[in-house]
């Protein structure tokens, strides 16, 4: 790219030209459910580019590091308060990091009291996808308790299990609000189940977007939690990185949280720097600091409001799969299309591709139930684009309803060909619906449209067809 573009201005030029083909939050209103893609604000990303603490070098003598210590330190602090832990470990570089370290704090406590017969660890199916994999890499053995019809965890179930295995449970790796979008309603019992049969709590931070100044996971029975700084803590996430997934620990597991050779305690070490992602630390501080303990609060209201919200609205046009016993969600609701792709053969790709063409990224698919799409609008988005959102899912269940009562074609209609690009519509047309509803299905996109820089894709062709785009290893090689 440097060697094509050599002045500020043809750069400039061609950054504008990638921004115009991506579906960002500067654009629309990033749905992505499990993944709260909410608002960076600028005022919080400023210090990181401040060279007092872009340029410090990770493994800076402390002598010279005074004031990251001090930010640290402080931000510990904070996270504490907000979670009801009393340590923090700020060195994994992930929310999966964060989840490993967290085992291995369990792994250490149980084999530091005798215990390394300890090696079960209990996961629920509607805990993070994460879980289960995070589990076998620190050494336990996965033992997978059911939910029931609402989504939450079958209590007498895990009761069961948690018994049977009582000589060998060393932990359960919970979701709290799980990642079917609900509160556990018996989140209380369910650790003192854990606790009673000599087992620690760890519960997922993945969605503490719907916790932080409600209630704390180290006050209704956790010994350990991750935290993601890159979602609830507006760090961004997204290309890859850089994220931060520290972990926090009740007292008894302080002991044994990851360490490094630059740190009091030497083992442990999950990260090759003590801090982790060090340099994007101060925009959490930030966002911590402006926000205030009122201020966090309100957030995970009006996250929860708005998921409540859109809800509410889409549950005449589509199932919502789980809610709580008060009908209500946490933070994101699931919409089940698997009726829909029975009477009709739209699925739940063919919605996500054709929301598309309303201007919007597409919720997550398929995660945590196949054919469903989860939601998850967070707290930074306006009723209107709440409403915007909702109007394309409703008229998108109108084109749906003329598939499935012949007025639009089954195989050649507006969802199936989604997302339609400026190119096929100059072009020669072949469809038997109009250019006008394949581009403007609504008014508003008028005035304010976003053109896919590509169609549709095959996806079951790519991945059965990859085309490697990296250079030869030969090409590599010194003449």
């Amino acid at each position: 790219m440097f060697n094509r573009y050599h002045s500020e201005t043809e750069l400039m030029r061609y950054l504008r030209k990638l921004a115009d083909k991506d579906l960002a939050l500067d654009r629309t209103m990033i749905p992505l459910g499990s993944c709260t893609m909410k608002l960076n604000a600028a005022s919080e990303m400023i210090p990181v580019t401040w060279a007092e603490f872009g340029n410090l070098h990770p493994f800076a003598p402390a002598e010279q590091s005074a004031g990251y210590q001090q930010l640290t330190d402080e931000l510990e602090a904070m996270l504490c308060a907000a979670t009801g832990y009393d340590a923090i470990s700020l060195q994994p570089n992930a929310g999966s990091q964060g989840e490993y370290a967290g085992l291995l704090a369990i792994r250490a406590y149980h084999q530091s009291r005798g215990d390394e017969h300890r090696d079960i660890c209990l996961i629920p199916s509607s805990a993070h996808g994460t879980n289960p994999a995070t589990a076998n890499m620190a050494g336990m053995r996965v033992v997978v308790t059911a939910c029931d019809a609402r989504g939450n965890v079958d209590i007498e179930d895990l009761r069961a299990k948690a018994v049977q295995h009582r000589d060998q449970l060393a932990a359960i790796m919970i979701t709290y609000p799980s990642t079917h979008g609900v509160f556990e309603e018996g989140i209380r019992e369910i650790c003192g189940i854990v606790h009673d049969n000599g087992g620690q709590v760890y519960i997922d931070g993945a969605n503490m977007n719907a916790m932080v100044g409600l209630c704390a996971p180290g006050k209704f029975g956790g010994d350990v939690s991750h935290l993601n700084l890159h979602k609830t803590f507006c760090i961004p996430h997204g290309g890859g990185g850089p994220g931060v997934g520290p972990i926090g620990v009740k007292s008894h597991l302080a002991p044994f949280m990851p360490g490094h050779a630059r740190m009091e305690r030497k083992e442990g070490a999950v990260c090759a720097a003590p801090f982790g992602s060090a340099s994007i630390l101060p925009i959490t501080w930030m966002y911590i600091r402006m926000m205030g303990g009122e201020g966090l609060k309100r957030a995970s209201q009006l996250a929860i409001l708005n998921a409540n919200y859109i809800s509410r609205r889409l549950e005449e046009h589509y199932p919502v799969l789980y809610t709580g016993t008060n009908g209500l969600v946490a933070h994101e609701c699931i919409l089940d299309l698997r009726p829909i792709k029975d009477s009709s053969g739209i699925s739940v790709d063919d919605v996500a591709k054709r929301l598309i063409d309303f201007g919007f990224h597409a919720p997550t698919m398929s995660f945590p139930v196949a054919g469903t799409l989860m939601i998850e609008p967070t707290e930074s988005e306006s009723r209107e684009e709440l409403d915007r959102f909702c109007d394309a899912m409703i008229k998108i269940r109108e084109e749906i309803r003329a598939v499935e009562n012949g007025t639009l074609d089954k195989d050649d209609n507006p969802l199936k060909n989604a997302p339609h690009t400026a190119a096929e519509i100059v072009g020669q047309w072949s469809h038997p619906y109009s250019r006008e509803q394949a581009v403007y299905p609504v008014d508003s996109l008028i005035e304010n449209k976003y053109w896919p820089p590509v169609g549709r894709v095959d996806n079951v062709f790519g991945d059965r067809n990859l085309v490697c785009a990296c250079p030869s290893i030969e090409s590599y090689q010194e003449a």
